[in-house]
């Protein structure tokens, strides 16, 4: 079986234009591949060959370098003077000489590895291409379809890339499955031996904001922003906003007429995840207490030195600030910043009862005999 060059150079062109590709790239993989297919064929693995080819009419033409010896010992990689002088007049010993050789086919196997070769090599040229154009996309949200679930790892088409969700990067109650159209917030491009790999997220928070950016124009114009965000997808999210505007409420514009605007946002990361949007505030223990938000604080300490909280609540607050399963000091630890501690505050002592005297002291009984005289007394009067 021989290589039909012609036949292969239209090929080429055809998956060029399909894929894309630069038709430059295109030519300096082909050319490789038929180079390598050359030496395995007419040369040696040592030679320095260089090829071209014409992919419309499928002419292959071979440069191999040699080196200009007075004696050949090794004739794939050397030349005489006498036979380099033929070729160009001034040729000297300790130079290099290109000798063109032109090439009809290539044999059986040279021709499957160079096809192999050409097609490994256009879809890694392509994935390159196509990672570049989303490098300029990461750290945005774009449309998705799922592809497979393979355990843990949810592939994604995206156009003409494809990108993985780990499950670090899922919301846990979510459940995904083939054909699902989601929006996923493009993470990263990872570069591994197998190519580059884009990496998509919906756990992550900044996910929350791209969507909030989607329902609050305010952002754009720099009205309001979010200046922090601390996520456990799925269960719940706080959320830090400020307004740059005097007389502009940064919750109510997140939140919306009627909810309107948060209500979107918790319908695409599920309803089951609550959102909590607090006001930030420069100081810190004021932004600290709006961070335990719905608790009720009575005081806070601030140790700048270790980065840590001590959040005094009374004893009826002390389940709400700390939440379902430490959650709502946990992601307000995260939104600040500090390492929060929850103390219960003492209850204040009650002041002592004041005993007030009677105008007229009543006289204690202390002995039985008195008692007994004294009940005597008061059954004969009530007789009388």
């Amino acid at each position: 079986m021989e290589l039909d060059m012609k036949q292969l150079g239209l090929a080429i062109k055809t998956i060029a234009e399909e894929k894309n590709l630069d038709e430059a790239v295109v030519q300096e993989v082909v050319e490789q591949a038929l180079a390598a297919a050359y030496r395995r064929d007419y040369g040696d693995r040592e030679q320095e060959v260089r090829v071209t080819m014409n992919l419309n009419t499928g002419d292959v033409d071979a440069y191999v370098t040699k080196n200009i010896v007075d004696e050949v010992t090794d004739e794939f990689i050397e030349i005489s003077l006498k036979d380099a002088g033929v070729m160009r007049k001034n040729a000297a010993v300790g130079e290099t000489i290109e000798i063109h050789q032109k090439v009809e086919s290539f044999g059986r196997v040279a021709a499957q590895t160079a096809k192999q070769v050409i097609l490994q090599r256009l879809r890694e040229a392509e994935r390159e291409i196509v990672m570049a154009e989303y490098e300029d996309k990461i750290g945005t949200v774009i449309n998705g379809l799922v592809g497979r679930v393979e355990g843990n790892i949810v592939r994604m088409e995206l156009g003409k890339a494809q990108a993985i969700m780990p499950k670090s990067e899922q919301i846990q109650s979510e459940r995904y499955y083939p054909g699902q159209r989601l929006k996923v917030y493009l993470k990263d491009v990872e570069r591994g031996f197998r190519g580059p790999q884009l990496v998509v997220s919906r756990g992550c928070p900044e996910f929350v904001e791209w969507l909030f950016r989607a329902e609050v124009p305010e952002m754009e114009s720099g009205a309001v922003s979010i200046k922090a965000i601390a996520r456990e997808a799925g269960v719940r999210s706080k959320i830090a906003v400020a307004s740059s505007v005097s007389g502009v409420d940064p919750v109510g514009t997140f939140v919306g007429g009627h909810g309107t605007r948060v209500n979107a946002v918790m319908s695409e990361v599920g309803e089951q995840e609550k959102i909590d949007i607090v006001v930030w505030n420069d100081d810190l223990k004021t932004f600290i207490s709006q961070a335990l938000s719905p608790t009720k604080v009575n005081r806070v300490e601030i140790h700048e030195d270790v980065k840590k909280a001590g959040v005094f609540v009374d004893e009826d607050q002390l389940s709400i600030a700390i939440g379902k399963s430490g959650q709502n000091v946990r992601l307000a630890s995260k939104l600040t910043g500090y390492d929060i501690d929850i103390i219960a505050d003492k209850p204040v002592a009650p002041e002592a009862e004041t005993v007030v005297e009677s105008a007229k002291p009543v006289q204690k009984l202390k002995k039985k005999e008195q008692l007994e005289s004294s009940l005597l007394d008061a059954i004969e009067e009530h007789g009388e």
